[in-house]
């Protein structure tokens, strides 16, 4: 996808859903940062936002990133330390579209993700997705949602929702990392939608 549109995903934790509805923040997994860099890395994603108000958290992420550019992991596992260099954490939504705004010169369109199909939004498959990001330049930021998914107020600040992942049945409960990649090999795979 190089000729194409510059993808990013931000990986969402405040403000996210708890099972209730209301609105909490979620704590950063290790099997996340690592698993969805990976699949960025896989499928050409020019970078990765894990997004978290809380500094502690984003310093034990720079900590893990840190043992892969410079530590025994760089040495023992490289091409792991090669995946999370498109990683970087930011407090909000806002400050990685500022980062991807600085990078490009013009601000991504946000396509949010949801596993449920929120009312009155409007909803982009991924067939029209991929035609979109082939045809163009213009960087596009991908944002999930951890615990139970994004908070409204992240729907409606987003360009569109991507339509959701259909599983067998209805049942759609799938983990952040196995949703990511699903969409990224659907929008960015060589065998497409």
């Amino acid at each position: 996808m190089s000729e194409s549109a510059a993808i990013y995903v931000a990986l969402v934790h405040h403000p996210v859903l708890s099972r209730s509805g209301d609105i909490l923040t979620s704590a950063v997994t290790n099997l996340d940062v690592h698993d969805i860099a990976r699949s960025s890395r896989t499928y050409g994603v020019s970078g990765y936002f894990v997004v978290t108000p809380i500094e502690a958290q984003r310093r034990i992420v720079d900590r893990i990133l840190e043992h892969w550019h410079e530590g025994e992991g760089q040495l023992r596992l490289p091409e792991r330390g090669q995946a999370l260099s498109r990683v970087r954490t930011v407090p909000l939504v806002p400050d990685a579209i500022a980062a991807i705004t600085a990078l490009h010169g013009r601000k991504p369109r946000i396509i949010a993700t949801s596993a449920q199909a929120p009312e009155g939004m409007t909803r982009l498959s991924f067939r029209t997705l991929r035609a979109e990001l082939r045809a163009s330049k213009e960087p596009v930021c991908l944002v999930f949602g951890t615990a139970h998914g994004l908070a409204r107020s992240i729907l409606d600040s987003a360009d569109c929702v991507l339509e959701p992942i259909h599983g067998v049945d209805g049942y759609n409960h799938l983990s952040v990392r196995a949703a990511v990649a699903i969409m990224l090999d659907r929008l960015c795979g060589d065998s497409g939608p």
